[in-house]
């Protein structure tokens, strides 16, 4: 069995308590960063074996990851949130799905619905895109997001936020209306919501910290 299990994105408390039985029966936890699972797994006393499991080689370990499923229950987790959304996932879920592995994806954590939720814009239909691209494809993807009639989620770093607001003005329309959300469940959470215009000018003379979600308002007629 692989076990895909969402971790907290901010406070500790956000995890479930089939989340801790699970991560502490299997017998190995595969983790994106080891040492910042470490520190969820000392608070919560659990023992069970770290083996990394990251961008950088998953390519690589898949598939012996899903060979050693195949014989032992083993659980993914990623620094914060569900593993898959934009971070680690998929590739092991596809070649456990190939090699007829069970998979169980535990309910949890993921920023971007609070995120959304939170912001006031509509949530009836969403659209998910993550992370732009960060140099090829970028401007061809804010020129498709430009008749996205739907709700946008985006993630972005606090150090590329001012310019990809920027952008998405250029790109939508600076009345574009959109919120920004920072540090998700943590002591200094915060939401601000405005245009595109407005939060750019609230970012420039405050710059912020912590992970962001952006979320904006779909093309209207």
């Amino acid at each position: 069995m692989l076990y895909l299990v969402p971790t907290p994105v901010g406070n500790l408390e956000d995890i479930t308590l089939r989340a801790i039985r699970v991560l502490n029966e299997v017998s190995l936890i595969l983790a994106e960063d080891t040492r910042t699972s470490s520190v969820l797994l000392k608070h919560y006393d659990i023992h069970t074996p770290l083996r990394s499991h990251h961008k950088f080689n998953e390519h690589e370990t898949a598939d012996a990851m899903a060979e050693l499923a195949l014989r032992q229950d083993i659980a993914l987790i990623s620094d914060a949130g569900t593993p898959g959304i934009s971070d680690p996932g998929f590739m092991l879920a596809r070649a456990c799905v190939e090699k007829g592995v069970q998979i169980q994806c535990l309910p949890g954590a993921t920023a971007f619905v609070p995120a959304l939720i939170d912001s006031g814009l509509p949530c009836d239909r969403f659209y998910f895109e993550g992370f732009l691209p960060q140099k090829k494809g970028r401007q061809t993807r804010l020129r498709q997001l430009s008749e996205q009639e739907h709700t946008m989620i985006i993630y972005e770093s606090p150090f590329r936020l001012v310019k990809t607001l920027e952008q998405l003005a250029t790109a939508l329309s600076p009345e574009r209306k959109a919120s920004v959300t920072r540090e998700i469940s943590k002591v200094y959470e915060d939401t601000q919501r405005g245009t595109l215009a407005e939060l750019i000018e609230h970012f420039q003379a405050q710059p912020p910290k912590g992970e962001i979600v952006i979320i904006v308002d779909g093309k209207h007629d």
